[in-house]
């Protein structure tokens, strides 16, 4: 029964002091056969068709799905618009291109602020209105992004936007997946994260635009605010999110406030934490190491024209779109760790491919190939980080692992910037290669090491963790004090064992009452 898991004695252990236990009780095996065991589990059933899945979903479960999706698009979109226009901004404020770019680490170092606002709100409020305030937020900052007289204003307002992007994903990412079934979590946590890479693929093309137009940079802002709103509208229309319901029924059930919910993830799940923020900063390494200084890579050692470089990045962003659907779908059934493993080793084996390609057509391939790889492991991310999060923080958790790994990678690009610069190209007598009279820095082979080292610590950090995958939401509402979790039925068997309860304790007191009533006087004293 539902008490019965409420009024566990205190020694009882934790669910990850049980895990230990059972850890220590196991028979022992070889490290390889271990490190098996934790990456394969046999599929339940054979895959169903992608189709069916993505058009079977009811019409609520669409809509909660495409509003999270379009705001994580549209962030992406706005935050690649700097790092895509930093020349021409630079050019408008008579400042440095390194001027502006402090713009983009401000974002960035301000995203953890926005995950912990948003998802504290979201976790006690509500998914639907937090979300609704972060995307108006977002297409005012956007708006007055356009008008920006000074970098100094800009970066002031790109240090807003960071707040407002650092509580999008997070916040979208439960909403969607937790409003969805469980067949349709891989393939729609897929789909969710490539909204980053069509982001990114839109800004590209419209700054494209801009360029050949010989347009003003602003433009990029207004366009990226307009895209904002039709989110706001679709917003409007969004039902809160049946599980979250559940959780705050919980709250009232068990007569536990917020607070103590906090508490009580803080003390049983410290260790998971931890562990999301040190798997999620290599994830974001992963990403960032082999994104932001790619475009620079090529037109700065490689020499590709400003179209080149478009059609490439084009190419790159549409295999990571696929990639993150595809392994996104199939990780509901060989597993979300298999996924990620499987997708990171081969991001390795096609490091050289991706830098050291012969013609830029084997070069488009093997970037096209090495992005489907990179964000086919980070498709599986939403649905695997929502699956291990605590259930009465899984607004907070996912949102806020993931820009604290953002935070840790922010200066990716920086330090392969500067190590590549230290190391410039050379002629086969020594001298140094020269473009347009200066150095040309060796991008290429400290990507390719960048990226490796990385590879290998993402594999371990992966290896090493745990999965819940296609975990029932519903039946993870809240968690006892020893971090065992509660579901919809345990809520009901509760409320019943209350209610039979407190209808004993009435049924006693109106048998005190009548007995009072009833009582004749025995003895002179009494009379």
């Amino acid at each position: 029964m539902a008490t019965e898991k409420l009024d566990r004695s205190s020694e009882q252990p934790s669910v990850d002091q049980e895990d230990k236990v059972a850890a220590v009780s196991a028979p022992k095996q070889s490290l390889l056969r271990r490190a098996i065991g934790t990456i394969w589990t046999t599929p339940d059933e054979k895959p169903p068709n992608m189709w069916k899945i993505f058009v079977g979903i009811n019409n609520k479960q669409r809509l909660a799905f495409t509003a999270a999706f379009l705001g994580w698009t549209f962030d992406a979109y706005d935050f690649f618009c700097v790092s895509l226009a930093v020349t021409s901004i630079a050019k408008d404020f008579d400042v440095q291109p390194s001027d502006v770019t402090s713009a983009i680490t401000t974002t960035l170092m301000l995203r953890p602020i926005g995950a912990l606002l948003f998802g504290l709100a979201a976790d006690r409020w509500g998914r639907r209105w937090p979300l609704m305030i972060d995307i108006i937020l977002f297409s005012v900052i956007n708006m007055a992004s356009g008008f920006a007289p000074n970098l100094q204003t800009f970066i002031g307002l790109r240090a807003v936007f960071g707040i407002a992007m650092g509580g999008e994903w997070g916040l979208g990412a439960s909403l969607a997946l937790e409003s969805l079934p469980i067949e349709a979590r891989g393939l729609f946590s897929g789909i969710y994260q490539e909204g980053y890479a069509l982001g990114y693929l839109l800004a590209t093309l419209i700054n494209y635009a801009v360029e050949a137009t010989g347009s003003s940079w602003r433009i990029l802002f207004w366009v990226g605010a307009a895209f904002a709103l039709v989110a706001v509208f679709i917003r409007i229309f969004v039902p809160e999110s049946p599980t979250f319901e559940k959780t705050q029924e919980a709250r009232t059930v068990m007569g536990r406030s917020y607070f103590m919910d906090l508490w009580i993830m803080l003390k049983n799940h410290y260790l998971r934490t931890i562990y999301m923020i040190i798997l999620m900063a290599f994830f974001c390494f992963l990403a960032h190491g082999t994104q932001d200084l790619y475009p620079t890579f090529l037109k700065t050692q490689l020499g590709y024209s400003a179209e080149e470089q478009t059609v490439t990045s084009v190419v790159y962003n549409i295999g990571a779109i696929i990639g993150g659907i595809i392994i996104g779908f199939y990780s509901s059934y060989i597993g979300r760790k298999l996924s990620i493993v499987v997708s990171v080793f081969l991001v390795g084996a096609f490091i050289p491919l991706w830098t050291y390609a012969p013609t830029i057509h084997s070069l488009r391939f093997g970037a096209f190939v090495l992005q489907f790889f990179v964000q086919g492991a980070f498709g599986v991310v939403p649905a695997h980080l929502n699956e291990l999060s605590p259930p009465a923080f899984r607004a907070l958790m996912p949102g806020l692992s993931y820009q604290l790994g953002n935070l840790i990678s922010a200066a990716s690009s920086q330090i392969q910037a500067k190590i590549g610069e230290s190391i410039p190209l050379k002629n086969a007598d020594g001298s140094l290669q020269l473009r347009e009279g200066k150095p040309i820095a060796d991008y290429g082979r400290v990507q390719a090491i960048f990226t490796g080292v990385v590879v290998a610590c993402l594999l371990i950090a992966t290896l090493v963790g745990k999965e819940e995958r296609n975990k029932d939401f519903m039946q993870n509402v809240s968690e006892d004090a020893h971090g065992a979790a509660l579901g919809s039925n345990d809520l009901d068997d509760l409320r019943q064992e209350q209610g039979t309860s407190g209808h004993q304790k009435q049924e006693e007191s109106d048998v005190k009452e009548a007995t009072h009533i009833e009582r004749v006087p025995t003895n002179e004293a009494e009379k």
